[in-house]
Protein backbone atom coordinates (compact mmCIF):
# COMPACT_ATOMS: atom_id res chain seq x y z
CA UNK A 1 0.00 0.00 0.00
CA UNK A 2 1.25 3.44 -0.92
CA UNK A 3 1.72 6.40 1.90
CA UNK A 4 1.54 9.62 -0.57
CA UNK A 5 0.87 11.82 2.96
CA UNK A 6 3.71 10.32 5.15
CA UNK A 7 1.81 9.30 7.59
CA UNK A 8 3.40 7.51 10.17
CA UNK A 9 2.50 3.44 9.79
CA UNK A 10 1.98 2.70 13.29
CA UNK A 11 3.60 -1.42 14.35
CA UNK A 12 1.90 -3.28 17.40
CA UNK A 13 3.73 -1.21 20.38
CA UNK A 14 2.55 2.16 18.62
CA UNK A 15 -1.40 1.01 18.23
CA UNK A 16 -1.02 0.24 21.95
CA UNK A 17 0.72 3.60 22.96
CA UNK A 18 -1.82 5.85 20.83
CA UNK A 19 -4.82 3.67 22.22
CA UNK A 20 -5.22 6.04 25.56
CA UNK A 21 -7.74 8.55 24.93
CA UNK A 22 -5.68 11.10 26.32
CA UNK A 23 -2.57 10.86 24.18
CA UNK A 24 -5.02 10.05 21.43
CA UNK A 25 -6.28 13.41 21.74
CA UNK A 26 -2.58 15.11 22.77
CA UNK A 27 -1.38 13.81 18.55
CA UNK A 28 -5.12 15.01 17.53
CA UNK A 29 -4.82 18.61 18.97
CA UNK A 30 -1.03 18.48 17.59
CA UNK A 31 -1.72 17.84 14.27
CA UNK A 32 -4.77 20.00 14.15
CA UNK A 33 -3.39 23.09 15.71
CA UNK A 34 0.35 22.76 15.23
CA UNK A 35 3.11 22.54 18.17
CA UNK A 36 2.12 23.16 21.59
CA UNK A 37 3.20 22.69 25.26
CA UNK A 38 2.11 20.20 27.73
CA UNK A 39 0.17 22.93 29.62
CA UNK A 40 -1.31 24.39 27.02
CA UNK A 41 -2.33 20.89 25.81
CA UNK A 42 -3.22 19.78 29.65
CA UNK A 43 -6.38 22.60 29.19
CA UNK A 44 -7.85 20.70 26.36
CA UNK A 45 -6.98 17.17 26.95
CA UNK A 46 -8.54 16.52 30.35
CA UNK A 47 -5.24 15.79 31.89
CA UNK A 48 -2.73 17.97 34.07
CA UNK A 49 0.11 19.62 32.87
CA UNK A 50 2.71 16.61 34.08
CA UNK A 51 0.75 13.77 33.08
CA UNK A 52 0.23 15.24 29.74
CA UNK A 53 4.22 15.70 29.97
CA UNK A 54 4.30 12.39 30.90
CA UNK A 55 2.00 11.06 27.69
CA UNK A 56 4.14 13.18 25.68
CA UNK A 57 7.16 11.18 26.18
CA UNK A 58 5.33 8.48 25.49
CA UNK A 59 4.45 9.34 22.17
CA UNK A 60 7.91 10.29 21.71
CA UNK A 61 9.18 6.97 22.30
CA UNK A 62 6.70 6.02 19.37
CA UNK A 63 7.81 8.36 16.94
CA UNK A 64 4.48 9.96 16.74
CA UNK A 65 5.36 13.21 18.86
CA UNK A 66 9.08 15.05 18.82
CA UNK A 67 10.48 18.43 19.95
CA UNK A 68 9.21 21.49 17.76
CA UNK A 69 12.51 23.04 16.14
CA UNK A 70 9.89 25.87 15.51
CA UNK A 71 9.81 26.94 19.32
CA UNK A 72 11.00 26.12 22.73
CA UNK A 73 12.98 28.49 24.82
CA UNK A 74 14.93 27.72 28.05
CA UNK A 75 11.79 26.02 30.53
CA UNK A 76 9.29 25.85 27.97
CA UNK A 77 9.45 22.49 25.95
CA UNK A 78 7.92 22.64 22.98
CA UNK A 79 5.99 19.41 20.84
CA UNK A 80 4.81 18.93 17.65
CA UNK A 81 3.48 15.80 15.70
CA UNK A 82 5.82 14.07 13.55
CA UNK A 83 3.23 13.60 10.94
CA UNK A 84 0.00 14.83 9.49
CA UNK A 85 -1.59 10.93 10.01
CA UNK A 86 -1.21 7.64 11.08
CA UNK A 87 -2.02 4.45 9.27
CA UNK A 88 -2.61 1.35 10.93
CA UNK A 89 -3.62 -2.65 10.04
CA UNK A 90 -4.14 -5.85 11.76
CA UNK A 91 -1.75 -7.89 9.88
CA UNK A 92 -1.44 -11.13 12.00
CA UNK A 93 -3.25 -11.92 15.34
CA UNK A 94 -0.51 -10.59 17.38
CA UNK A 95 -1.93 -7.49 16.33
CA UNK A 96 -5.47 -7.61 16.13
CA UNK A 97 -6.00 -6.82 19.42
CA UNK A 98 -3.58 -3.78 19.70
CA UNK A 99 -5.54 -2.73 16.32
CA UNK A 100 -8.98 -3.35 17.88
CA UNK A 101 -7.88 -0.82 21.17
CA UNK A 102 -6.96 1.74 19.44
CA UNK A 103 -9.77 2.14 16.44
CA UNK A 104 -12.31 1.89 19.96
CA UNK A 105 -10.69 4.42 21.24
CA UNK A 106 -10.43 7.21 18.20
CA UNK A 107 -14.28 5.91 17.71
CA UNK A 108 -15.26 7.01 21.52
CA UNK A 109 -13.18 10.36 20.21
CA UNK A 110 -14.63 10.74 17.26
CA UNK A 111 -17.95 10.64 18.51
CA UNK A 112 -21.07 10.90 15.79
CA UNK A 113 -19.12 13.09 13.23
CA UNK A 114 -21.55 12.61 10.88
CA UNK A 115 -24.60 13.35 13.17
CA UNK A 116 -22.82 16.23 14.99
CA UNK A 117 -21.97 17.41 10.87
CA UNK A 118 -25.65 17.32 9.92
CA UNK A 119 -26.84 18.97 12.61
CA UNK A 120 -24.68 21.72 13.30
CA UNK A 121 -23.07 22.47 9.96
CA UNK A 122 -25.41 21.00 7.22
CA UNK A 123 -28.52 23.60 7.11
CA UNK A 124 -25.89 26.35 7.17
CA UNK A 125 -24.00 25.70 3.95
CA UNK A 126 -24.13 28.01 1.40
CA UNK A 127 -25.76 26.54 -1.93
CA UNK A 128 -22.70 25.36 -3.59
CA UNK A 129 -21.22 23.82 -0.51
CA UNK A 130 -24.52 22.10 0.04
CA UNK A 131 -23.99 20.68 -3.34
CA UNK A 132 -20.80 18.63 -2.97
CA UNK A 133 -21.36 17.03 0.22
CA UNK A 134 -23.38 13.90 0.80
CA UNK A 135 -22.76 10.30 1.06
CA UNK A 136 -21.94 7.55 -1.21
CA UNK A 137 -22.20 3.47 -1.03
CA UNK A 138 -21.15 2.05 -3.71
CA UNK A 139 -20.05 -2.01 -3.44
CA UNK A 140 -17.39 -3.04 -5.97
CA UNK A 141 -16.81 -6.73 -6.92
CA UNK A 142 -12.98 -6.61 -6.58
CA UNK A 143 -9.88 -9.19 -5.73
CA UNK A 144 -8.09 -7.80 -2.74
CA UNK A 145 -5.49 -6.71 -4.94
CA UNK A 146 -7.66 -4.57 -7.28
CA UNK A 147 -8.59 -3.26 -3.73
CA UNK A 148 -5.44 -2.16 -2.74
CA UNK A 149 -5.29 -0.30 -6.18
CA UNK A 150 -8.53 1.16 -5.95
CA UNK A 151 -7.50 2.73 -2.07
CA UNK A 152 -3.91 3.56 -3.61
CA UNK A 153 -5.49 5.60 -6.77
CA UNK A 154 -8.20 7.72 -3.92
CA UNK A 155 -5.40 8.33 -2.34
CA UNK A 156 -2.79 9.77 -5.27
CA UNK A 157 -6.12 11.87 -6.42
CA UNK A 158 -6.05 13.42 -2.48
CA UNK A 159 -2.47 14.20 -2.10
CA UNK A 160 -1.70 17.24 -3.21
CA UNK A 161 -5.05 18.35 -1.46
CA UNK A 162 -3.77 16.51 1.85
CA UNK A 163 -0.30 17.98 1.34
CA UNK A 164 -1.65 21.35 0.41
CA UNK A 165 -2.45 21.90 4.93
CA UNK A 166 1.43 22.05 5.19
CA UNK A 167 0.50 25.26 2.73
CA UNK A 168 -2.21 26.84 3.41
CA UNK A 169 -0.76 29.60 1.77
CA UNK A 170 -1.23 27.99 -1.88
CA UNK A 171 -4.95 27.33 -1.64
CA UNK A 172 -7.03 29.26 -3.96
CA UNK A 173 -9.78 31.68 -2.41
CA UNK A 174 -12.87 30.28 -0.90
CA UNK A 175 -10.96 26.55 -0.16
CA UNK A 176 -12.29 25.32 3.05
CA UNK A 177 -11.53 21.93 4.73
CA UNK A 178 -13.66 18.84 3.76
CA UNK A 179 -13.28 15.78 5.76
CA UNK A 180 -13.85 12.75 4.05
CA UNK A 181 -14.92 9.52 5.01
CA UNK A 182 -13.89 6.23 3.55
CA UNK A 183 -14.51 2.39 5.08
CA UNK A 184 -13.32 -0.24 3.12
CA UNK A 185 -15.22 -3.42 4.47
CA UNK A 186 -14.48 -6.05 2.45
CA UNK A 187 -17.51 -9.42 2.76
CA UNK A 188 -16.74 -12.47 4.34
CA UNK A 189 -15.19 -15.56 2.29
CA UNK A 190 -17.90 -16.72 -0.45
CA UNK A 191 -17.86 -17.68 -3.95
CA UNK A 192 -19.30 -15.93 -6.80
CA UNK A 193 -20.72 -17.98 -9.67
Amino acid sequence: MTNPYGDIELDAQGMRALAHPVRLAILTRLQSDGPSTATALSEHVGATPSVASWHLRHLAKHGLVRDSEQRGSGRERWWEAAARGIRFTATDDASRAAYDALRTTMEAAEGDLVGDWQRDVEPHLEPEWAEVAGRSNTTVLVTAQEAAEVEGAIEQVLAPYVLRKDAPETAPDGAREVRLLRHAMPQGARSHE
